[in-house]
């Protein structure tokens, strides 16, 4: 059974920083993009961002380019997605997902994927 388990979401204020995780199990990590994902209230599911499973290429959804960056740990089986310089507007619910693909060519790839529960972001202003 596959499960991908985030943490780190918390308060904080804006202007702040948080390092979420998530850990996976139940697949072969190194052949998965990983990717991250955010939802808030009454607003479509976005895109954050993804990490090829070579370990070498990444993408970004346009609202976090320069704050958000995200790195993996094939040893761990881990992936974390480092968000700086937190605003009101990145409040929403965090998923992680796995898609089996090299590339994150689009973050559409996950619709057929893995994910996790969710960490809550609540950024105060």
């Amino acid at each position: 059974e596959v499960q991908l388990v985030e943490s780190g979401g918390d308060l904080v204020q804006a202007g702040g920083s948080l390092r979420l995780s998530c850990t996976a199990s139940g697949l072969t990590f190194s052949a998965y993009i990983m990717g991250w994902f955010r939802q808030a209230p009454g607003k479509e599911r976005e895109g954050v961002s993804c990490f090829d499973s070579s370990g070498s290429g990444t993408k970004y959804g346009d609202s976090v380019k320069g704050r958000f960056t995200i790195s993996r740990d094939n040893t761990k089986n881990a992936v974390y997605p480092q968000m700086n310089n937190l605003q009101a507007e990145d409040t929403a619910m965090y998923y992680c997902a796995a898609a089996p693909y090299r590339s994150c060519s689009a973050f559409g790839l996950f619709g057929a994927g893995y994910w996790g529960q969710g960490t809550q972001v609540t950024v105060s202003s």
